[in-house]
């Protein structure tokens, strides 16, 4: 049976350190973000008046009921693998004062939402200069990257993507985001087209407490095409549940290519 409600799931209030190349936007933003329950029978658009984010001293913003894209940052993104919607906008205007942030979403039923959360700024400031101070050892830690060419087609689980984390420089505990998508670049690729992602708020949600902490490594549940550029980044977070999380940390692009024709092993 169909439910016409749109039904929240869970919010971010959260700071954004940006760190995405060829970029003309400031590093240190924020973002809120509101995901739903899949809504049999119609799409959640259809079903959400407003979405209106609040927070200390009348702060005030309004999510844009249309289809999210790089050059909007502000929208719906749909899941097909989980068949529900989730709201996002980014706000290139600094890091959130510290306080309890609230978002309400209003259906197009008379329905009133709203969810709460408090930011720390402390948590999200000590994890950024972690991360910008050992910037280039993470960096360069990452593989397949520089686009360099694959020995083989991955199939499903055959692909291993790795990557040093914050504590292993001696940073703090965090937990990691993997996004694998077809391009050649960062504006190739395509949130709205995921090949595949390590959904660890998923994860945390089916009972996996610790999912994405530390984690330094994928095996990526997809097989790929070939003769393709691919592109895939990692998001360091303080939290693997989307209302605990302070920062968001967007690592660059990493980009690779698959083989003309299939070989006998995989190239990581």
């Amino acid at each position: 049976m169909s439910d016409p409600r749109p039904r929240v799931h869970d919010i971010m209030a959260c700071d954004v350190y940006w760190d995405f190349e060829g970029t003309p936007l400031p590093r240190e933003q924020h973002k809120f973000l509101v995901s739903f329950h899949p809504t049999p029978g119609a799409p959640t658009p259809e079903l959400v008046e407003s979405i209106t984010a609040r927070g200390p001293g009348g702060y005030e913003v309004e999510f844009t009921n249309q289809l999210f894209t790089p050059a909007n940052t502000d929208g719906y993104i749909y899941d097909r693998t989980l068949d529900h919607y989730w709201y996002m906008v980014n706000l290139p205007t600094g890091f959130l004062p510290e306080g309890e942030y609230t978002i309400e979403v209003r259906g197009t039923d008379g329905s009133v939402q709203t969810r709460s959360r408090h930011q720390d700024g402390g948590a999200s400031r000590r994890l950024v200069e972690h991360y910008t101070s050992h910037r280039d050892t993470l960096l360069a830690s990452f593989t397949p990257s520089g686009g360099r060419e694959l020995t083989d087609v991955p199939e499903v689980g055959e692909l291993r993507c790795s990557w040093q984390t914050l504590d292993r420089t001696g940073g703090p505990d965090a937990y990691y985001i993997h996004r694998l998508s077809r391009g050649s670049s960062a504006r190739e690729f395509d949130t709205q087209n995921l090949t595949w992602w390590d959904n660890i708020f998923v994860q945390r949600m089916r009972g996996l407490a610790d999912a994405g902490l530390n984690r330094s490594e994928v095996q990526v549940g997809a097989g790929l095409e070939a003769d393709t550029a691919y592109a895939y980044f990692v998001e360091i977070t303080d939290a693997n549940a989307q209302g605990e999380t302070n920062v968001c940390v967007f690592q660059p692009h990493q980009v690779f290519r698959t083989p003309a024709t299939r070989g006998a092993t995989v190239g990581t």
